[in-house]
């Protein structure tokens, strides 16, 4: 059944698509995650990160794909912080947020992956299309954001819009090979597209209620070509 994909177009200096995290040590993909692109969409529409309800919900209506246009390359970070108890900082809601943790003797040290100069291109639909938000609302979220958006983390400002249009097509491969540079690697979803690729069971969603890993899915890997080549 032929089905509307919304677009998005993800380029940025630096962006994070997150990874299963051991220790200070904050991987990122080279694919979106689902939980990211949750996060994503509940920014742009204004939620607060106690609204589990909503973000569990539309996580749960995700169905995307992606492939890269532009190959990245990783870069690691590392981040060094003495913090206070008493510590303050601005946020995007325009007031200070103060800590409730303890003072650290030693400073506290992190590090974190990025994609450098990468891009990428997502498509993405809704299942249950009678709920809301509608797919037109994620879209008109992305043009009017409730807040400034980041990709991944707080430093991945995307340097370009991230709506990019709509496609019409049957599956998510199908959507994302129709304007695809030559031989991009991909990923969506299990049975949205041919699977005689490489099959992964991706650790990529997120219990909104604990804040913690959440589960896992099927998806596939593998390399578009342009429709009709």
């Amino acid at each position: 059944m032929t089905q509307r994909w919304l677009i998005l177009d993800l380029c940025a200096p630096l962006m994070a698509f997150g990874g299963v995290a051991i220790d200070q040590v904050g991987p990122t993909r080279d694919f979106p995650a689902a939980s990211m692109l949750t996060g994503l969409f509940g920014n742009a529409l204004g939620w607060h990160w106690s609204d589990w309800q909503a973000h569990q919900a539309l996580q749960d209506r995700l169905v995307f794909a992606a492939r890269i246009d532009v190959e990245g390359r990783m870069i690691t970070d590392s981040q060094n912080a003495k913090l206070k108890k008493d510590d303050r900082g601005w946020t995007t809601s325009g007031k200070p947020e103060g800590r409730a943790g303890d003072s650290y003797d030693a400073p506290h040290r992190r590090r974190r992956d990025y994609l450098a100069d990468a891009r990428l291109t997502v498509v993405l639909r809704l299942t249950d299309a009678d709920l809301a938000p509608f797919l037109d609302h994620l879209a008109e979220a992305l043009i009017r954001p409730a807040r400034p958006l980041f990709i991944g983390r707080k430093p991945c400002l995307p340097t370009r819009p991230l709506f990019a249009g709509w496609a019409t097509a049957d599956t998510a491969h199908e959507a994302l090979s129709e304007t695809a540079p030559s031989e991009a690697r991909a990923q969506w979803p299990d049975g949205e597209g041919p699977s005689g690729h490489t099959i992964l069971n991706l650790s990529d969603l997120r219990n909104w209620r604990s804040g913690l890993h959440g589960g896992s899915r099927l998806v596939v890997q593998g390399r578009l070509q342009r429709a009709g080549s």
